[in-house]
């Protein structure tokens, strides 16, 4: 058994203990989720043995903490004997992602924390579920069929993933996946006609599976009853290949299969433009190392403080309908991951707004550039921008989308 699963359990009891965390009293109190976790031995032992070998799909089901309101949250963990996953109940959310490096050596390389108090008070979406619509729209603001809805601005003037409580502050219900070559959990919420002002009930379920080969797959599907409304569904894992709290991603390579992007204005709102990357900082359709170019004066820069903007995944799809949105590499380690999805945009975000004001799962402060997302996506703000993809469902069409990580070494 890896030596690092111990640790992680008795972080994990500590969190649902509601230790560690200057919010714990915001939520339920220790003896509540002392009642549900147990001890930290017992826990401890109920994973023993858990990814020992390298195809053999497992999984577990913790108690993490609860909700003021009494909502139980449990921590889901899943591997294939080589890549560990855990996954909250709240927010539909990737805690954790474990993978080796070169040397074998295992990692958490997604940043999150050990508590629930934490998540639910000081979270930047760390590995949450975004949605109604991810991504920003301005001044909260859109029209469909001549209905104009107003969504609470919660950055600046503007939405940001959902409003004030987005998908990622909701507790999903969860069901296991097994099939055999593949294991994971099926997360499902109803968001109401009305919920942050989006028309229509919106039914989502949102399938995160681990294959044997070291696929990270989820599938993204959605159904809206009674009125037509916007879905932009997406994840906003942030990821270090060195591991979390172990440096910057300034060093990490990236190419990035996207000739286009989307400038925006100081707002961060895109201008509508689809602009094209070659003789910019935006360029990556070489492997280039993130830090290169992340402290330029372009004013795009400056409006992002550094990356923060949506890339047009080019290419055609392949059989599975699915295109290659961007490759990343860590030179000192050597662990890698690449992205592919069938969405049209992918949002690339290079930890600019953290600022060290919190400490992670490894009580490590996170400061700015400690990690980079990248979240697919149709655009930002596209209900505004009709020369953009649609982002509308109504009553009787489904929303499917599905993008896969595959992580290795090289």
């Amino acid at each position: 058994m890896p030596d690092h699963l111990p640790r992680r359990q008795v972080l994990r009891t500590a969190g649902a203990l509601g230790l560690g965390a200057a919010a714990a009293g915001a939520l339920s109190s220790t003896a509540e989720a002392s009642t549900r976790a147990g001890s930290a031995t017992d826990t401890t032992d109920k994973l023993a043995g858990m990814g020992e070998h390298h195809g053999k799909l497992e999984i577990r089901k913790d108690p993490f903490g609860s909700t003021p309101d009494g909502q139980a949250v449990d921590v889901y963990t899943f591997t294939n004997g080589r890549v560990t996953v855990s996954m909250l109940t709240w927010g539909a959310t990737l805690q954790r992602i474990e993978t080796p490096d070169r040397r074998g050596h295992t990692e958490n390389i997604s940043l999150g924390f050990d508590n629930l108090p934490d998540y639910a008070k000081l979270s930047p979406y760390f590995g949450a579920t975004i949605g109604r619509y991810g991504n920003r729209i301005a001044k909260g603001r859109f029209t469909l069929d001549g209905t104009t809805y107003q969504i609470p601005v919660n950055n600046g003037e503007n939405a940001l993933h959902g409003g004030t409580v987005g998908f990622d502050k909701k507790v999903w219900k969860a069901k296991t996946v097994n099939t055999g070559k593949a294991i994971g959990v099926a997360f499902t919420y109803v968001s109401p006609d009305g919920e942050m002002g989006f028309p229509g009930e919106l039914t989502s379920t949102v399938t995160y599976t681990l294959d044997t080969r070291d696929n990270l797959r989820i599938d993204y599907h959605a159904t809206v009853a009674g009125k037509p409304t916007i879905v932009n569904l997406t994840n906003h894992v942030y990821f270090n290949l060195l591991g979390e709290g172990n440096g910057s991603i300034y060093d990490h390579v990236a190419e990035l299969n996207a000739a286009k992007y989307t400038p925006v204005d100081a707002n961060l709102i895109p201008t509508g433009e689809i602009a094209p990357v070659a003789g910019t900082p935006f360029d990556f359709s070489k492997p280039t190392a993130i830090g290169a170019r992340l402290r330029g004066d372009h004013q795009q820069l400056v409006f992002g403080r550094g990356y923060d903007h949506n890339f047009v995944i080019a290419g055609q799809p392949d059989r599975d309908g699915l295109r290659r949105a961007g490759r990343f590499w860590e030179p000192e380690h050597g662990r890698t991951i690449e992205v592919r999805t069938d969405q049209p945009g992918v949002q690339f975000y290079s930890g600019n707004f953290l600022d060290g004001t919190f400490a992670g799962i490894g009580n490590k402060a996170y400061r700015q550039s400690d990690a980079f997302a990248f979240e697919t996506q149709h655009f930002p703000d596209s209900p505004n921008h009709p020369n953009f993809p649609s982002t509308v469902l109504r009553p009787g069409e489904t929303y499917k989308s599905t993008t896969i990580y595959t992580f290795g070494t090289r």
